[in-house]
């Protein structure tokens, strides 16, 4: 492997919102996702855990689905590619840690620009295009389409990550189902359930079930959208897997009657709501005119879409007030700071999970913790 174990004797410097993006030059310490180079190749060139490097406590007593954690700090599901990405972010000071996206069978990565970096304010999605950049200064368009190894890799890949994990962390799972022709609507749902169920058994404290991607445009990545479908797939899944907690990500969505019937169709299965899985939009070379991606939408994150997903976390926790449901919510889109994490919390968000500024400065969880 490229990146061997190595020791950060160094305090980490503090850091704002501006410095998170500088530092993609600036520190050469810590490897991170190299967007320039191909996913096969950042799978294989994952770093190992970081030693030496001094993780602040944060004060609180925290719990998620019923079960204990260190702190409100999670990574989504994007970055870990694999264990080695996991153990990697675990030892840097986030607690709920994603394995990166499953499948029943093996799917390939979609062609470069897989991350391309965006010239652009909030986004709320009625936008027709956003800009490329040159350089990355806060926000980019994800382009991965939710590749996946095979099974018997990912799942004994799961089970010794889950093993080498230390107390206080917990291992989340995101699976999709993968639609086939001729496959019903009960058929994905049993794809969907297959995959929980080989994750839980390979160890997972929690499994998140993928209802959005914005980067596809099969059925899989908009059934956060039908309330009736995806509470189908929620009640399959919650079949196979037991006791053990279930988090269904959703993608954006504005509307309170829209959010009101998806919990409404979720909750008697689901422990929790990630969101956002980013907001959606074309993205145009500004100097060519031409738009990436053959026009399709492509998901925007990073701090661009840091407002519309604190709008959509309280439209969710007022929602599950108004239901009286047991269902906790995830805050998700455009953390950085201290100060975003407790933006989230404050909304309701039981906890946070990062991507975008992580990828970008992999030590960002150990300065929101000591800001904490």
């Amino acid at each position: 492997m490229e990146f061997q174990a190595r020791s950060v004797p160094k305090p980490s410097r503090s850091i704002d919102s501006a410095s998170v993006w500088q530092s993609i030059n600036e520190d050469v310490m810590l490897p991170r996702y190299q967007i320039d180079k191909t996913y096969d190749w950042n799978y294989t060139h994952s770093p190992d855990v970081v030693t030496g490097l001094d993780i602040p406590q944060v004060k609180g007593e925290w719990t998620f689905c019923g079960k204990r954690l260190d702190s409100p700090l999670g990574i989504a599901a994007g970055p870990l590619l694999n264990g080695r990405w996991v153990r990697y972010y675990a030892s840097l000071g986030f607690d709920l840690v994603t394995y990166k996206t499953v499948r029943s069978r093996a799917r390939e990565c979609y062609p470069l620009p897989n991350l391309q970096p965006v010239l652009t304010g909030p986004v709320n999605g009625t936008e027709t295009n956003v800009p490329t950049a040159s350089e990355m200064l806060g926000s980019w368009a994800v382009s991965f389409g939710m590749p996946s190894r095979e099974p018997d890799v990912w799942r004994k890949d799961v089970e010794e990550t889950r093993e080498q994990l230390p107390k206080g962390k917990l291992l989340n799972v995101s699976v999709v189902g993968t639609d086939q022709p001729g496959f019903t609507l009960e058929d994905l749902a049993a794809d969907y359930a297959l995959c929980a169920k080989w994750a839980v058994e390979s160890g997972a404290d929690t499994v998140e079930a993928n209802l959005s991607c914005p980067n596809v445009s099969t059925c899989d990545g908009q059934l956060y959208q039908q309330p009736e479908a995806a509470g189908l797939v929620a009640a399959i899944i919650r079949e196979q897997i037991g006791d053990t907690p279930l988090i269904i990500k959703v993608g954006h969505t504005t509307e309170p009657a829209a959010v009101e019937a998806l919990l409404k169709a979720l909750s008697p299965a689901v422990n929790a709501c990630a969101m956002t899985n980013s907001v959606a939009v074309r993205v145009r070379n500004p100097e060519s005119g031409e738009e990436l991606f053959d026009g399709e939408k492509r998901g925007i994150c990073g701090s661009a879409c840091r407002d519309a997903s604190l709008l959509q976390t309280q439209l969710f926790v007022d929602a599950v007030k108004r239901l009286n449901l047991a269902v906790e919510i995830v805050g998700v889109g455009g953390i950085e700071t201290a100060q975003h994490v407790n933006d989230y919390l404050n909304q309701g968000a039981s906890i946070v999970q990062l991507a975008t500024a992580a990828m970008v400065d992999p030590e960002v969880g150990v300065n929101i913790r000591r800001s904490l």
